[in-house]
Order: C-alpha cells, then sequence, then structure tokens
C-alpha cells in the first residue's frame, strides 16, 4: 500500500473480528513501533500484547478495578466485564518515565503515543484494523499495578485491534484551512 494513501485512509473500526496478525506480522508492527520519534533514544515505549485467555485476564482487572469503586452498578461492571472482548487482540501502550534534563515527561508520552500511531498506520497497511482506546482504564494506577507495572510506568491506552467486518466508516472531508494558519 502506498504510503500516502496508507495514512489518507485509516479510520478507526466499527466493529472487529478474527482473523488478527499473526507473530511474524506483530514483530513488524512492532519494528514500526519503534521508528517512533524518541528523543535521546529514551526508549520509553513498551506494549503489552493480550489475546486468548489474556483477554479473560484483562477482563478479570478491569471487573477488579470496577470493583473499588462506591456504588458500581452492575451494568457498569458488566461493561467493564466485556470491554477487552471489543476485538481479538489488544495492544496496551505502556510509557516508562525515565529521568532525563532535556526530555520531560511529556514528550516521552507524546513518543509513546507516536509509536501507537506507528502501530496503527502499520495494521492498516497489512489490512487489519484499530481502534485506540482511553477512558477510565488508561492513566489508572489500580490497573497499573494489578498488570505489575512499576510506578514510572503509566497506560496510554489500549489499541484494539481484529479485522474489521461490517462498513466501513467514511473519513470525511475537511477543510484544512480550518486547521492551519500561516505566518
Amino acid at each position: 500500500m502506498d504510503a500516502l494513501e496508507n495514512i489518507l485512509n485509516r479510520v478507526s473500526a466499527r466493529t472487529l473480528a478474527e482473523p488478527f496478525p499473526s507473530k511474524d506480522e506483530m514483530d513488524t508492527v512492532y519494528k514500526a513501533a519503534l521508528r517512533a520519534p524518541d528523543h535521546a533514544w529514551l526508549r520509553t515505549s513498551s506494549f503489552v500484547e493480550v489475546k486468548g485467555k489474556g483477554l479473560d485476564k484483562l477482563s478479570d482487572i478491569f471487573v477488579n478495578y470496577g470493583k473499588s469503586i462506591p456504588d458500581i452498578t452492575d451494568v457498569v461492571l458488566d461493561k467493564y466485564k466485556n470491554a477487552p472482548y471489543r476485538a481479538p487482540m489488544i495492544i496496551i501502550l505502556v510509557n516508562s518515565y525515565k529521568e532525563h534534563p532535556k526530555v520531560p515527561a511529556i514528550e516521552q508520552k507524546l513518543s509513546t503515543a507516536t509509536a501507537a500511531q506507528n502501530i496503527m498506520l502499520a495494521l492498516n497497511a497489512m489490512e487489519y484494523s484499530c481502534i485506540w482506546r482511553t477512558g477510565k482504564m488508561a492513566f489508572n494506577e489500580i490497573i497499573q499495578k494489578e498488570l505489575g507495572l512499576e510506578k514510572n510506568q503509566e497506560i496510554l491506552g489500549y489499541l484494539y485491534i481484529g479485522t474489521e467486518i461490517g462498513k466501513k466508516k467514511e473519513i470525511p472531508n475537511l477543510d484544512i484551512d480550518n486547521f492551519v494558519s500561516y505566518l
């Protein structure tokens, strides 16, 4: 797929199902992720791949988190329980902050966000689809601890991955003049 076509036509899927990328395909995806801008080559981005029984474990982690919320309803708890099953594979985006005199925390997070975009573009080029989700499960110290992350590590989001089923979202025609100014 042409690189510009890939960028211009990537869109988050509505619904995802199997198949999901193979191990070899994911190796390529992770290589693409690690080509993201990374000031001082700190390598603050890492990823937790979740599939198969891992989806059940993530579901349990989400439910345990939900039970810690006072007065949570059964409807919301059920939503947390089912969240990991929106796709056959999830990549949890992890940023590991590293003290550096020239690279602030926000820049390190932006590097991981850029790695996520590279993942999404690589998947799109391979004809897979992806949805980036955050919500209460991201930036969540309880879930980070449940996943065994260190205090300097933070979940920036979840990439839900699979093959798109159903009607593809239409890409809006945006007027760049509404987004670009010139000096």
